[in-house]
């Protein structure tokens, strides 16, 4: 234990997602020994974000203004929603450049031990998205885990009623891994996702 605000830092820093008691006391001495200047930017930077950044009133995602620049852009194909858990999937699709469609962010995922239900999630937003019968497809993009599956599958239930095309992004063997350090999951749903091979 440190002193006073060193002490303080620590803490606060130990709150933050994916650091530990080790990495917060690592962060706190390097911005100790950090230029005067870099610490104020960090401290701006954080209040910015606080201050400029929201949601997308639209679909969820990260915006600095009302609607976030995918709603907002008129080449996307608004018939076509991917539905994703974080705005950091978002993202991560953006970054293949093969969806051109539009997004909607559920901020979560269905987690009956974290006490996070259907009702914590944006779905009413979805339903009210589908409601005028514009959207050809819906697309979920969950995590293909326990939480993710439960809210696909959530979803698909919920979605039926709309008559609206339902699909679940494929899923199995990423490139450049071995089969035999494959999890039965991961392989079982790389059997289900198989494709013809055009001759």
């Amino acid at each position: 234990m440190y002193e006073g605000v060193v002490q303080d830092l620590i803490d606060e820093l130990g709150r933050l997602p994916g650091v530990g008691p080790r990495g917060a006391q690592r962060i706190a001495f390097h911005l100790l020994s950090t230029d005067p200047d870099d610490v104020v930017r960090l401290a701006e930077a954080l209040q910015q974000i606080k201050d400029k950044v929201r949601f997308c009133v639209t679909c969820g995602n990260v915006a600095e203004a009302e609607q976030c620049r995918i709603c907002l852009d008129p080449r996307r194909d608004p018939a076509l929603i991917c539905v994703v858990e974080q705005s950091q999937d978002v993202q991560a699709i953006e970054r293949t450049r093969e969806f051109r469609g539009r997004y909607h962010v559920l901020g979560g995922s269905i987690n009956p031990i974290g006490g996070v239900g259907p009702e914590d999630l944006r779905v009413k937003e979805l339903m009210s998205r589908l409601a005028d019968g514009a959207v050809t497809e819906v697309i979920i993009a969950t995590d293909p885990d326990l939480e993710g599956e439960a809210t696909a599958t959530y979803l698909t239930r919920l979605l039926r009623s709309m008559q609206v095309p339902i699909s679940r992004l494929a899923s199995g063997l990423p490139v450049g891994g071995d089969l035999e350090y494959a999890d039965e999951v991961t392989l079982g749903r790389a059997f289900e996702g198989r494709r013809l091979i055009e001759a």
